[in-house]
């Protein structure tokens, strides 16, 4: 699941970062540099008894999950698989958790990766998420790897207007494709969720139209559940 990340592939990630609200570790010394936080391109070395070391604080902590699809196979009830990996708090953890996990073209099928407001466990059972429902977007096989960044970053960034009716994104690869779900608190709320799906579609620059299921009707119909919005 963890694996050695190559600076090649962490610059990627910096500069995915750019424009999506949360700045990696080398974007923020660049930020710095060009006088952020020293007034105008003054002397940027440390100050005695500066905090070299300062973190930046996200609004909500954040936990990632993974259901591995060799534990699925022995377990009996859905979702007993699940398993938190690490909660994280600053841009600067997130950044260190994300190099050095597996992206969903690295998974293997039937491996699920979650991310998700802290407390709020990845489950249809969970008190915040059962009155909720979902946006779905289908990518081709190992085809997801940016667009599960940029939703993460949009995420935990708080990039979204109705940001307080997400609980958080799960990423399912399967043999063919790979879906990104962004899972919501009250699915009742038709404003809230069609902003979310237009603002994630815009974020994504994703074309294709994305449907929103209510979690109620995917426990009592399974794959039988219809879309309620579209967009």
């Amino acid at each position: 699941m963890v694996e050695e990340v190559e600076k090649s592939e962490e610059q990627k990630t910096n500069d995915a970062s750019k424009h999506r609200g949360v700045r990696s570790d080398g974007e923020e010394e660049e930020r710095r540099k060009e006088g952020g936080e020293n007034g105008g391109g003054g002397d940027t070395s440390p100050r005695p008894g500066k905090d070299i070391t300062k973190r930046h604080p996200l609004e909500h902590s954040w936990t990632f999950w993974f259901d591995n699809p060799s534990a699925k196979s022995k377990q009996v009830a859905w979702g007993s698989s699940i398993r938190p990996i690490y909660t994280f708090s600053t841009v600067e953890e997130f950044w260190s958790l994300y190099n050095n996990l597996h992206k969903p073209s690295r998974l293997a099928a039937g491996a699920d990766l979650h991310c998700f407001k802290n407390r709020i466990e990845p489950k249809w059972e969970d008190p915040v998420c059962a009155p909720g429902g979902k946006w779905t977007m289908t990518f081709p096989k190992s085809k997801s790897d940016t667009c599960w960044l940029y939703t993460l970053l949009a995420m935990i960034g708080e990039q979204f207007d109705h940001g307080d009716e997400i609980c958080g994104a799960v990423v399912n690869v399967r043999s063919r494709q790979e879906k990104i779900a962004l899972w919501t608190k009250n699915a009742a709320n038709e404003a809230a969720q069609m902003s979310i799906g237009r603002q994630w579609k815009e974020f994504l620059d994703y074309n294709d139209v994305i449907g929103f299921i209510f979690h109620e009707d995917a426990k009592k119909l399974d794959r039988g559940a219809k879309n309620k919005y579209t967009t």
